[in-house]
């Protein structure tokens, strides 16, 4: 019988040398951006230091607090609506 490779984190995202793919986005979106305007060490740190306050933000809230926040502002990106006021006694269409 072969042994059962298991993860040791499940629900972490994958890992590329120390930063998780969410922060290593700002970085790589930045870096894109500054070789087409010409700009990559500019616009590179810029999308670090974006990464950097990322984390806070990420470390002082729980998981998924950024995707909830997104689903209930209701962003085209996450597939949903704002719900309308509840205290309003009539619905006009």
């Amino acid at each position: 019988m072969k042994p059962v490779r298991i993860p040791r984190r499940v629900d972490e995202p994958p890992h590329l040398l120390m930063w998780s793919a969410d922060e290593l986005a700002p970085m790589l979106i930045g870096l894109v951006v500054g070789v087409i305007l010409g700009k990559a060490f500019v616009c590179t740190v810029i999308g670090l230091v974006i990464t950097n306050f990322y984390r806070k933000f990420r470390d002082n809230h729980p998981d998924g607090y950024l995707l909830h926040m997104l689903y209930w502002t209701g962003l085209p990106m996450t597939k949903s609506k704002t719900f309308k006021n509840p205290y309003i006694r009539r619905f006009l269409p």
